[in-house]
């Protein structure tokens, strides 16, 4: 049986003066840091729910062009969440076989949809929050998330128009609507205060330039809402007594209700593949 080659000399000086690893085996920066795995998880949960809950009126929207617009809304949060998810770690792991304790998006997200003006109060308050967010963290110094956000904000600057023009549309119409209006947005105005919160995960992140602090545009973003409400004619509503600690795995009976039917598939049959 033929010997192996012999080992020349300089082949061998070569190997003991490389480093003992590969151009391949180093972490990427910042793909096991635990807060920015944790804002990634965030940030992507924020968009998955809120795709989910969306993509119930499939098929139940009041006409045809709005259930496809819906629809679409539904696809380009998701999407999102897929990249999101993606940079904190497995995304289709994250997604389906998390429990719900372990999920931080924040409440707004996870409310029922009520009816479609409620629909419309929720998702114009949260794509509001979340066009100002991604316009910022499009500048994060981690460049994967700041790629990400580039891209969705584009996205989002659509979702937040149409969340807009649905809510002068109803505000401003007949007084049935205007009422419906009136009681989706009161229904979500005490969950504002949560996107604005400011914990010590998030502020170290702010240090670092990785993330945004949202209190830095919560006068545009109240200035903006309360532009929109005066030309849909509505008052903005009172101030409530606010709901935290979704961030921190609190949530209500909601989200656990929308998982058991968003999780069931992977769950039952965890060796599924398409």
């Amino acid at each position: 049986m033929p010997s192996l080659p012999t080992i020349e000399k300089d082949v061998e000086q070569r190997a003991k003066s490389a480093p003992d690893h590969g151009a391949f085996d180093s972490a990427t920066a910042g793909q096991h840091d635990p807060a920015v795995v944790d804002y990634c998880q965030r940030l992507g949960d924020d968009a998955l729910i809120l795709g989910q809950r969306l993509s119930e009126w499939c098929g139940h929207a009041p006409a045809l062009e709005v259930d496809l617009s819906l629809a679409n809304i539904a696809l380009d949060l998701i999407g999102q969440a897929t990249n999101f998810l993606g940079l904190a770690g497995n995304a289709n792991e994250l997604a389906f076989h998390r429990d719900v304790l372990d999920w931080k998006n924040c409440w707004l997200v996870e409310q029922p949809n009520g009816d479609f003006a409620q629909t419309m109060a929720r998702q114009f308050l949260f794509s509001t929050w979340q066009h100002m967010l991604y316009d910022r963290l499009a500048g994060s110094s981690d460049q994967r998330i700041a790629a990400v956000a580039a891209k969705a904000v584009k996205e989002v600057a659509y979702h937040r128009e149409l969340a807009a023009d649905w809510v002068i549309r109803l505000g401003d119409g007949t007084d049935e609507s205007a009422r419906r209006m009136a009681e989706g947005l009161d229904w979500c105005w005490r969950f504002l205060p949560e996107l604005f919160e400011l914990d010590e995960t998030l502020q170290a992140l702010v240090d670092r330039g990785i993330a945004v602090n949202p209190q830095s545009f919560e006068d545009d973003y109240r200035q903006a809402i309360g532009a929109v409400l005066a030309e849909a004619k509505l008052a903005t509503p009172p101030e409530q007594r606010p709901i935290l600690g979704g961030r921190r795995g609190h949530h209500s009976e909601h989200l656990g209700h929308l998982l058991a039917v968003m999780q069931y598939l992977p769950r039952t049959y965890p060796d599924a593949v398409w």
